[in-house]
């Protein structure tokens, strides 16, 4: 009888049935693991929301600075150097140029670009006056002037004899040893900086002078500049 009654032993803890209370604890503490991630997964694309945003930002910033100091386009100059008489055929004893003949000048142009990035013009144009009526024009060739670079253009004109002897001041004006004349200049093109300013510029320059028949050189040159975007 003493046998029967003997006491069994206890099950393993691992047969043990789970109590309500050991549930709940369980679940609890899941819930706190997932929230404790949620949290740190918004934090992280928080953080990275805010680094992308800063770094966007401090990249505008730069690129605003950059555009309005060292991208911003400058007036490209033009400049009249000089201006030579090449050929001038004149009438026997006089200083009228001979009917027919052939009056050439050689406009010495410069083309500076200030800017850092090149400037690609177009034909140039160069027209000649005397006394407000055109008596030549020339047109040179286009080109490209290199960033902060300067671009040295030599422009032949080719004058219209019949215009400028039939002139009613010509006469009066070689025997002061002057000849009065005007020149107008156009040049066209565009500065295109890292592909995101492409701008078209167009610069004028018209300049007064005299030319000195006895000495063929040119005398009391004044140019004035504009430039158009």
């Amino acid at each position: 009888m003493a046998e029967r009654e003997q006491v069994r032993p206890l099950a393993p803890a691992s047969e043990r049935p789970i109590s309500s209370d050991d549930d709940e604890t369980a679940l609890h503490h899941q819930q706190q693991q997932q929230v404790k991630k949620n949290f740190h997964r918004k934090r992280c694309i928080k953080c990275c929301i805010g680094i992308t945003a800063s770094s966007l930002l401090i990249i505008a910033i730069v690129m605003v600075i950059l555009i309005f100091t060292v991208f911003k386009i400058k007036d490209p100059v033009i400049k009249l150097n000089g201006v030579t008489v090449d050929k001038l055929e004149l009438m026997n004893g006089t200083s009228i140029p001979r009917p027919g003949s052939n009056i050439t000048l050689t406009a010495d142009v410069s083309v500076k670009n200030p800017n850092y990035a090149s400037f690609r013009y177009k034909n140039t144009t160069t027209t000649l006056f005397y006394h407000e009526t055109m008596i030549g024009e020339a047109r040179g060739p286009p080109g490209k002037s290199k960033a902060r670079r300067t671009m040295q253009m030599n422009i032949t004109v080719h004058i219209i004899t019949s215009r400028l002897i039939a002139h009613p001041m010509l006469t009066g004006d070689i025997s002061g040893g002057l000849l009065p004349m005007t020149t107008y200049t156009r040049v066209g093109g565009r500065v295109k900086i890292l592909k995101l300013i492409n701008k078209y510029v167009v610069v004028k320059m018209n300049c007064s002078m005299s030319v000195n028949t006895t000495s063929r050189t040119i005398q009391d040159q004044k140019c004035k500049r504009k430039v158009q975007f």
